[in-house]
């Protein structure tokens, strides 16, 4: 089978119709289309698989379902109209994630840590008030810029408990989330090579999660703990 390296322009076709008409009735009735949309995704998504586990140590690799959980959302909708997944990295000295999101007019990739949990949130924290050059070195380096442009992720309002207001790396400590991301026209999507430009971008993480996993995977004096 042909490597597939991009979406194919019905994929967002199929989309874009489910967006319209976001019902069980119309997805039985297209339940064809949305068949052939889905194992066109699956095959660009084994692409991409097939370029990380070369590049990275991948545990393995996620594809949500286009079915929603509505119990708890006021949109009853019962389907995404989007594809996504994402990459786990392997073993417990490796740490970071990777996610695709492929969706007509809202396509993006990225990355990070995202909502970590207290203990992992507060190690991070530490490290960065000890020392936040390293974390500076990385996001401040041209690859990263070029790539990402900037960490992004909620933030408390002033300082976290327990740090300074005035602490010079207080712009670090604010945030709660530690992610990447970039969006992707639907031209970009839909053209050959698509996959190899993801691969750019999630390459451009790596410095970013390997810093992570050391500080995440050690004590404050660098004692390792796993």
């Amino acid at each position: 089978m042909a490597k597939v390296t991009h979406l194919d322009p019905a994929v967002f076709k199929f989309l874009k119709q489910l967006a319209k008409n976001n019902n069980r009735d119309w997805f039985a009735k297209n339940k064809k289309k949305y068949e052939e949309a889905h194992e066109h995704f699956k095959a660009f998504a084994a692409e991409l698989n097939a370029q990380m586990t070369a590049y990275d140590n991948i545990e393995k690799m996620k594809l949500f379902r286009i079915y929603k959980d509505v119990r708890f959302s006021k949109d009853k909708t019962p389907y995404k109209n989007s594809f996504a997944g994402g990459f786990t990295r392997a073993t417990a000295k490796l740490r970071g994630g990777y996610y695709f999101h492929l969706q007509p007019g809202s396509s993006m990739v990225g990355g990070g840590f995202w909502q970590p949990e207290p203990k992992d949130l507060k190690r991070i924290r530490m490290e960065i008030a000890q020392d936040d050059k390293p974390l500076r070195k990385i996001i401040n380096s041209a690859s990263f810029k070029k790539h990402w442009g900037q960490i992004e992720g909620n933030q408390v309002k002033t300082a976290p408990k327990g740090f300074a207001k005035d602490h010079p790396a207080i712009d670090l400590l604010r945030y709660k989330s530690y992610v990447v991301s970039k969006n992707f026209t639907d031209k970009e999507v839909t053209s050959p090579g698509f996959s190899k430009e993801v691969m750019k971008y999630f390459k451009a993480t790596k410095p970013f999660f390997n810093y992570m996993s050391e500080v995440l995977t050690t004590d404050i004096n660098g004692v390792p703990l796993v």
